[in-house]
């Protein structure tokens, strides 16, 4: 076999490497896209379900399952649980779940914690749904949508959990 011969295989084989090793990092990274899709797919769910229940009214200790009334947590815990993800009954216990999320870095489907009134402990949840707004419900509106923005909101944000 003459150099120029062996020159060709050699490259042959070298950019047969390179193929294979690109096609493994290609398909490797299916998986991951898949599963965001999948996680965001799941996330219009549970957005989309919440906004069906828009004016119900609050009360809070509303009992898990009642879909005639919510408080927040039990909101969060409908929803979300239709949906196969499993919350805790009370605020302060479902920001115990999931992974801690920026405010800067929020997706559709994070929870979205708030202080109490009178007290720097966690007295209210939320979805973000995106373009900075919440679905939740609380007082005289019940199930609604607000502006993260909002005064209220704004100085009483406390943390965030994505749960997907």
């Amino acid at each position: 076999m003459n150099i120029r011969s062996r020159m060709i295989r050699k490259i042959a084989s070298l950019g047969l490497c390179v193929a294979i090793a690109v096609s493994g990092t290609l398909f490797a990274s299916a998986p991951k896209a898949a599963a965001a899709a999948s996680t965001s797919a799941k996330a219009d769910k549970i957005i989309t379900l919440g906004k069906k229940y828009l004016g119900v009214k609050y009360r809070l200790g509303a009992p898990s399952g009642s879909t005639q009334m919510f408080d927040c947590s039990s909101f969060m815990q409908y929803i979300f649980g239709k949906y196969g993800v499993k919350l805790p009954r009370v605020s302060s216990a479902q920001a115990t779940k999931g992974k801690t999320v920026a405010k800067s870095a929020l997706k559709k489907g994070d929870l979205v914690f708030f202080e109490s009134s009178n007290s720097s402990k966690i007295g209210h949840v939320a979805v973000y749904i995106g373009n900075n707004k919440i679905l939740h419900t609380y007082g005289k509106p019940g199930v609604t949508i607000t502006s993260l923005s909002a005064a209220y909101w704004k100085s009483h944000y406390k943390t965030a959990k994505r749960v997907l």
